[in-house]
């Protein structure tokens, strides 16, 4: 686990996410019949929760619509899902009006470009090791895992730690 700014992982009280790259690995696999499926890393998901159980929000923000990602969501109880987003940015300001919060005590963990709107806005901005490189450029913890393989729980594990 990294060294990083405990100060600034105390202070993160909502934490946000991209899904494609970031909670999968950015497949998207499409049956013959037309249906898509994902593949979620549990280990994410129990990190996820394990914040939830420190009293941080989960938010989840992502540009496209999938009934798979509302049954995940779901089931690991996200505080606020947001799909088909394309300003990503507007809704890190309807998350803080609803939670009473700053840009600066929000994380967010993206990819790809649409996601650079609001890592240049939250107080953390994170991405997974295989990230596109605009995106790393802007980010503050670049996680040591690719997308769906545990960059999410190593950012999870770094502010449970510090809270």
């Amino acid at each position: 686990m990294p060294d990083f700014d405990k100060t600034l992982l105390k202070s993160i009280k909502l934490i946000g996410f991209d899904v494609d790259g970031v909670l999968t690995g950015g497949e998207i696999i499409y049956s013959s019949t037309g249906t898509e499926t994902k593949a979620f890393n549990v280990k994410d998901g129990l990190g996820i929760k394990l914040l939830q159980e420190k009293g941080i929000k989960t938010a989840i923000i992502t540009g496209r619509t999938s009934t798979i990602v509302e049954h995940r969501a779901q089931e690991l109880g996200i505080d606020k899902l947001f799909q088909g987003v394309a300003n990503k940015a507007s809704k890190l300001d309807e998350l803080c009006q609803a939670y009473d919060l700053k840009p600066e005590e929000v994380a967010y963990m993206g990819d790809d470009l649409p996601d650079l709107s609001i890592l240049e806005k939250v107080g953390l901005a994170a991405c997974p090791a295989d990230a596109m490189q605009e995106v790393k450029a802007a980010c503050t913890f670049i996680s040591q895992f690719p997308g769906g393989k545990g960059a999410a729980r190593e950012l999870c594990d770094l502010i449970r730690q510090a809270h």
